[in-house]
């Protein structure tokens, strides 16, 4: 096995030069109006979060297809 990647005297360079940018309040929605919003995509929509091809998409992908008796 080589080395490592890189000297440890290094590490945390890049985060220490960082400028330190405070946060922002984001105000958060009410439980009820964002649960709402979510089954309205989830449910009503059937649009699922993430990328095309995540385990939610292909479910729902499954469950929406037609179901051919053989």
């Amino acid at each position: 096995m080589p080395g490592s990647h890189g000297s440890l005297t290094k590490a945390g360079k890049v985060r220490g030069q960082t400028p330190k940018v405070e946060s922002h309040a984001v105000p958060k929605k009410i439980p009820r109006v964002r649960n709402y919003k979510h089954f309205t995509q989830r449910v009503l929509v059937s649009n699922f979060a993430g990328q095309p091809d995540s385990l939610g998409a292909i479910k729902a992908k499954r469950a929406a297809a037609p179901k051919f008796n053989e």
